[in-house]
């Protein structure tokens, strides 16, 4: 596994890594060695930026830490060219670099060190994944009953887990229950009773309380979750919250362990947090005041910002975690209450940076001013750039460019003007049907939303490591489409 320190300026040489995504804490070895975690509690501090300040902006500073330059304008990740990856396991297919996800887990537990830090499963999830997080000691943080039911029959113990959902099925519910779930996020007040009156006799449930802090923060208004204007969680300014926590309190089949938010996806800077831990702080402080209840945990939930293109900001995770204590620390000890255990939901900070996705170029088209160039894929394998206006730096590898760059749009083979995968980006001006490009930053929120549009089928997702890559999903074909379509 090739650790490095992230995120420097990267410099595009065999040899020399690249920074990427979250401002993950530095953690440096010699290139293709393996490297021994650490046993410091603590991050280090050196060559890191500010909070707020920017990723790396190196060619590679976005791409997996084992992205390695070979002859031809190729580029290795975890020691397989990707072009033989492609060859091996067609167009389009998802690639993870296993030991960046292994890494990046690692750096989170040890920013963490007293915290409880449940890996994100809505990001992206697979057995693969699944036996990953578990090995690294990671807790899950689970959305459905499917994604509970594929990690616990992968072997993930259940009371590791917590379940989420602004509005779970009964079928979630009974499954959380017989599956020995650890923890239930209680969104709303209807889960109360319904979940009160599916806990059998003589057991109790543990159960969170999702509220929201009225904070705005997040990427793109449709993820940000912590304003009183959306649909997740429990409002704390309009006593929503405070009265679903008495509600909570008084079921004896329930236990109310503590406070859950999450404020939204692609955050970048600390502040938000540490406005989120004080509303918190002082929400805790009214339940013990009304209700003499000291709650021990406190869910602080995900949204970790990473970079998907150069230069692009993306959260120092060493300075989140280090301000988030103090923060915790200092508010507790000013209302009078013993610091409760941390948790945190990391899902795009550990599954995005980690991944590339391989499109073949099927066409090149000159028209009215603009170059579009035309992939194997698009918004059924990445329906991102549509929902949220996401911007990816696609890159040709596997030839030698003859051209200089000139901006193109990258787009996917559906039937929809908005099918753009990467607006306005360099390319060399001779791309032509045939070439491969790869784009960066691929691991979250893309195949795991992926749809069955225009019947293509959904793409592979092969694992890379130490010079080998395997099939972990295989790709979707038309007999699989065809099997579900039972009926006339």
């Amino acid at each position: 596994m090739s650790h490095h320190t992230l995120p420097p300026i990267a410099r595009e040489t065999v040899g020399a890594p690249a920074g990427t995504g979250v401002a993950v804490p530095p953690h440096t070895a010699t290139p293709h060695t393996a490297a021994q975690p650490t046993s410091d509690s603590g991050p280090p501090t050196e060559d890191r930026p500010s909070a707020e300040g920017p990723s790396a902006e190196g060619p590679l500073s976005v791409w997996p830490g084992s992205t390695t330059p070979l002859g031809h304008d190729d580029l290795a990740v975890g020691g397989v060219p990707l072009t033989e990856v492609a060859d091996r396991f067609g167009t389009p297919s998802y690639v993870l670099d296993e030991d960046e996800i292994r890494r990046r887990c690692r750096a989170y537990l040890r920013t963490f060190p007293d915290a409880e830090v449940y890996y994100a499963a809505k990001a992206f999830l697979c057995r693969a994944m699944v036996h990953w997080v578990q090995e690294e000691g990671l807790g899950l943080d689970v959305c459905s009953a499917g994604e509970l039911e594929l990690a616990v029959t992968t072997g993930f113990p259940p009371e590791r887990m917590v379940l989420h959902g602004n509005a779970k099925s009964p079928a979630d519910l009974r499954a959380a229950l017989r599956l020995g779930v650890g923890r239930i996020a209680l969104d709303n007040t209807s889960e109360i009773a319904r979940l009160a009156a599916a806990v059998p006799a003589g057991s109790r449930q543990k159960v969170l309380i999702r509220v929201v802090p009225g904070i705005a923060a997040g990427g793109h208004a449709k993820i940000r979750t912590g304003t009183d204007d959306q649909k997740f969680g429990l409002s704390i300014a309009d006593g929503s919250a405070q009265h679903a926590i008495a509600r909570v309190l008084s079921q004896p089949r329930l236990e109310l362990v503590g406070l859950h938010c999450h404020l939204g996806s692609q955050i970048t800077t600390v502040k938000p947090y540490l406005s989120a831990v004080r509303r918190l702080i002082g929400l805790l402080a009214r339940i013990r005041e009304q209700h003499g209840s000291t709650l021990p945990e406190l869910n602080l939930g995900g949204g970790h910002g990473v970079a998907y293109r150069p230069g692009e900001p993306a959260l120092d995770l060493a300075s989140l975690g280090a301000r988030i204590r103090a923060e915790l620390a200092r508010g507790c000890a000013a209302a009078g209450l013993p610091v409760p255990r941390l948790a945190v939901e990391p899902g795009r900070a550990i599954a995005g940076p980690a991944g590339v996705v391989l499109y073949r170029v099927l066409s090149v088209k000159r028209t009215g001013g603009h170059t579009f160039v035309a992939v194997d894929g698009g918004m059924s394998d990445n329906p991102r750039p549509a929902l949220y206006g996401v911007r990816y730096a696609p890159r040709l590898v596997g030839r030698d460019a003859a051209a200089a760059t000139e901006p193109v749009t990258v787009v996917g083979r559906h039937c929809e003007a908005g099918d753009v995968l990467a607006a306005d980006v360099p390319l060399p001006a001779d791309v032509r049907p045939g070439d491969l490009l790869a784009v960066p930053v691929a691991g979250a929120y893309q195949l795991s939303m992926a749809s069955g549009y225009n019947l293509v089928g959904r793409p592979p997702v092969v694992a890379v490591t130490a010079g080998h890559a395997r099939l972990l999903v295989r790709r979707e074909s038309l007999a699989d489409i065809q099997e579900r379509d039972i009926g006339l």
